[in-house]
């Protein structure tokens, strides 16, 4: 279905403008993703938008004839609208001149395949979307089987958790889960939980790493739990030379994801 839209009170921008609240994508199941380089991303991984969004007197271009044609093909939905009324939808100034909505996927724990990487991210009470995104990106970059968030972490669907991604949103499984539902699936199956500390860790460059490895990192500003950091298998520390005492969480579990790409040959 083709229709055009002029009214910023139109249910369908209102509709779309709530998607920018989390409580609002949790009811509805859906997420907003702007630009058009995430929405190739996401259709070259094959993800389709359930509706298409796009500004009028838009320049012509190819990946997105072929993205509108497809979404089409596939019986969604193609809006067009003016540029002031996606910018209201984004809440951008400067709004790209196209928008997708997606329904998101099971993010359970059941929907993983703990066979599919020797290599997983798991991260606890994550609140910046900024890290999160760059955790997915390090995830994607080191073929990681997924990004596991434990406890009240940002929502990996956020605009801002999304465009963080660059991407990786699409091409890196997410689950959420509580810390008392992740420890027991994490030991009904083999794999090394691997957590960044100062309780009786040994350094990370020497660390005896095994596959599957599951890299814990903590809230940005309270680290993890003491509970957390003694049930983990292996604690490691990494030289700080300067006057910081810690990295950035999404920086520290990029550091460990290469060692241990490193180390179990990857």
């Amino acid at each position: 279905m083709q229709r055009h839209i002029t009214g910023f009170s139109n249910p369908t921008v209102k509709y779309l403008r709530s998607l920018r609240d989390k409580k609002h994508r949790k009811r509805s199941g859906q997420f907003l993703v702007e630009g058009l380089r995430l929405l190739e991303d996401a259709r070259a991984c094959g993800r389709l938008p359930q509706m298409l969004v796009m500004a009028e007197g838009r320049s012509s271009h190819d990946l997105l004839a072929r993205l509108e044609a497809e979404v089409v093909a596939a019986g969604g939905e193609v809006i067009t609208t003016t540029p002031d009324i996606l910018s209201k939808i984004t809440g951008k100034e400067n709004a790209q001149s196209v928008a997708g909505v997606f329904d998101e996927w099971d993010t359970s724990l059941a929907a993983l395949d703990r066979t599919a990487a020797p290599i997983w991210l798991v991260a606890q009470a994550l609140r910046d979307p900024g890290n999160l995104g760059t955790m997915l990106r390090t995830g994607d970059a080191v073929g990681a089987g997924g990004l596991i968030l434990i406890d009240d972490c940002a929502d990996p669907f956020s605009a801002e958790a999304v465009r963080a991604s660059m991407g990786a949103v699409f091409t890196v499984p997410v689950a959420q889960a509580r810390w008392e539902e992740f420890l027991p699936w994490l030991r009904s199956g083999t794999g090394q939980l691997v957590a960044a500390s100062l309780r009786d860790a040994v350094p990370y460059r020497s660390a005896a790493y095994q596959a599957p490895c599951f890299i814990l990192v903590g809230n940005e500003s309270q680290g993890l739990p003491e509970g957390y950091e003694i049930a983990c298998d292996l604690r490691v520390t990494m030289p700080m030379k300067g006057r910081a005492d810690s990295l950035n969480a999404a920086v520290a579990g990029a550091v460990l994801a290469y060692e241990v790409l490193a180390a179990t040959g990857g």
